[in-house]
């Protein structure tokens, strides 16, 4: 039944608190899906702080790529940070009470680091194309202060695509209804519990997605179909398998990164009745947790300077203890 303009002046108010769900359908079975969470939220930890640790003590990586890759292991620390303890607080010990400004601000914090770490992961591709299809202007061109112009670049552009979202959750009025289907607070959850309209909101948050990851995966296409060209018309076989194998590591992240996004996006807006809610919500899930558990592996193994300098890392400590 459609709610009056009296009828939203009198039961509109501004909430103290929200209710998280966790995931609506499987309640029952939270503890048990709580377990490979915590697993992989703790390997995501260690494994994101060991490669920032060896990025930043070993002289011998402070490259561009290596530098761009300590961006991208801050960012997935700050995104699992944000969302899963949070998560497993409603899985274990049913804390479901969220303060409004707490919400607000993990709402900010998870579509900022989605907004930045999507063009960490161009300026990556960008770093790729000049490693291979301009050599020799690779040092002049990708100095420290461009690395950090370009990294502050990414933080300016999040915060002038997210802050205003921010505003128009805040001026929206809300009715009694208090629940998020979700286990963690994200701008449409809550706006979809306003008694007021929210279609400045949806456009919003299409046009921020259009202007954030539809163009950087547009400019990341674009750099790698120019890497694959140049790639095929060198003439050793063993230079393409080298530049092969290190473009290789960056597209399994790109696809971990992009993937359940995008899907969870489209599917959220064009196939939400076919899809049932406990699909988009494990899935929205796994995706703050799987891609910073793989990024870290995906590169220890893909880069042989990162492997080298954590093992002799571990030798240099086992030496020191015994």
């Amino acid at each position: 039944m459609l709610l009056s303009s009296a009828d939203v002046n009198d039961t509109a108010f501004r909430p103290g608190t929200f209710l998280l769900v966790g995931i609506p359908g499987l309640e029952k079975f939270h503890l048990w899906i709580s377990l490979p969470f915590f697993s992989m939220y703790i390997f995501a930890l260690l494994g994101n702080l060991v490669l920032l640790f060896t990025i930043v003590r070993e002289q011998s990586l402070h490259k561009p790529m290596y530098l761009f890759l300590s961006a991208l292991t801050l960012a997935d620390l700050l995104l699992s940070t944000t969302t899963v303890p949070r998560m497993l607080a409603i899985f274990w010990f049913r804390v479901r009470d969220i303060s409004l400004g707490a919400c607000i601000a993990q709402a900010f914090l998870i579509h900022f680091i989605f907004v930045a770490e999507s063009a960490i992961l161009v300026a990556m591709a960008f770093d790729r194309y000049v490693a291979i299809c301009n050599p020799l202007r690779y040092v002049t061109l990708l100095t420290h202060s461009v690395i950090w112009r370009i990294e502050l670049a990414a933080v300016v552009r999040s915060l002038c695509m997210v802050l205003p979202g921010i505003h128009l959750v805040l001026r929206l009025s809300y009715c009694k209804n208090r629940v998020i289907p979700h286990s963690y607070c994200e701008h449409m959850g809550v706006a979809r519990l306003a008694c007021t309209s929210i279609k400045v909101n949806v456009v919003y948050g299409l046009t921020v997605a259009l202007l954030s990851a539809g163009i950087d995966v547009v400019f990341i296409a674009v750099s790698y179909g120019l890497i694959l060209r140049a790639v095929f018309q060198l003439p050793s076989a063993g230079a393409r398998r080298k530049a092969m194998s290190t473009c290789g590591s960056h597209l399994c992240i790109i696809f971990l990164f992009y993937t359940p996004a995008f899907f969870s996006f489209f599917t959220h807006r064009f196939g939400g009745h076919s899809i049932p809610r406990h699909v988009h919500i494990l899935l929205a899930c796994l995706y703050v947790v799987v891609p910073p558990m793989l990024n870290p592996v995906i590169y220890g193994v893909n880069s042989k300077q990162i492997r080298e300098t954590v093992m002799s890392m571990l030798s240099w400590m086992g030496s020191r203890r015994n």
